[in-house]
């Protein structure tokens, strides 16, 4: 799916990578936030997703984070279809808003680190993308494509939660606030 690598070459991209908390709060600082769905429901499960929850399908949401109207941040989350019947319920009916809202309201949720990944052009993450990212903005060319992406896990009553976010290349042009 994608390389994991341990830091991008620019400071800002950097730190948006790495930056703990809510994304959504971080891109707030910068403007208005809409969170887009783009699909969601049950899917088989992409490899690093099927080795992080254990198993091979599960519920699956693709979300589009705009910020003032701009497509800066394209996410997945994935859960077991068991996990979703109990501590990870509430992600079925999030709709537009912000998966931020479940994630760092409790305190009992815990997060394995952020792990940095990048994808390489003609890969499959670019074809993946590509589609997701294209319905959002028409017309745009393959390099405004994010090429780099955070994964992680959160954990709630011991089940996994996983969710890997994509940054638009623009977003370098912000500060992590």
């Amino acid at each position: 799916m994608s390389r994991v690598h341990s830091n991008p070459f620019n400071p800002t991209l950097r730190a948006w990578l790495h930056a703990e908390g809510s994304l959504t709060a971080r891109l707030r600082d910068h403007g208005a936030v809409e969170v887009r769905v783009l699909r969601q429901g049950a899917q088989r499960l992409w490899p690093a997703e099927q080795d992080d929850l254990n198993c091979l399908s599960g519920h699956v949401r693709e979300v589009a984070l705009l910020l003032d109207g701009a497509p800066v941040v394209w996410a997945r989350s994935a859960v077991s279809h068991h996990a979703l019947q109990g501590p990870w319920k509430a992600l079925a009916n999030l709709g537009n808003r912000p998966l931020a809202e479940l994630l760092f309201r409790d305190k009992s949720i815990e997060r394995n680190r952020l792990k940095p990944h990048h994808f390489p052009r003609h890969g499959l993450m670019e074809c993946r993308l590509r589609n997701s990212w294209t319905e959002l903005h028409a017309g745009m060319p393959a390099g405004l494509l994010p090429r780099w992406a955070r994964s992680s896990v959160f954990w709630h009553q011991g089940q996994p939660l996983r969710v890997l976010e994509a940054f638009a290349p623009w977003i370098v042009r912000l500060k992590v606030g």
